[in-house]
């Protein structure tokens, strides 16, 4: 924001840390320092992934959603990063492998 003595300094404090920075943002309101702020373009891109239908039984999907629940995430995010954690492990620990087959 340019004045008539030049730029103005931010009101938003400069911070330490991402706790200090989350805790001075939960406790004052946007909307008092709304001037502050840029308006930007998002785009979105279309199609980045696929699905895919995974069937469980009961036991077997609630124990995914207790363990989800521990580490603060959903349970397809859990599963996701499980297979794409495996995937990695199985193509790291045969790299000849994975050329090799027709």
């Amino acid at each position: 924001m340019t004045g008539e003595l030049g730029p103005q300094k931010s009101r938003i404090p400069e911070f330490k840390s991402r706790e200090e920075e989350a805790e001075w943002f939960d406790t004052h309101d946007m909307a008092d320092y709304q001037d502050e702020f840029k308006t930007v373009k998002v785009r979105f891109a279309k199609n980045l992934s696929e699905g895919l239908t995974l069937r469980l039984d009961s036991r077997t999907l609630a124990r995914l959603r207790a363990l989800a629940h521990k580490k603060g995430i959903g349970p397809t995010t859990l599963a996701r990063m499980w297979i794409l954690e495996r995937l990695q492990e199985l193509e790291s620990s045969s790299p000849g492998q994975r050329n090799n087959q027709k």
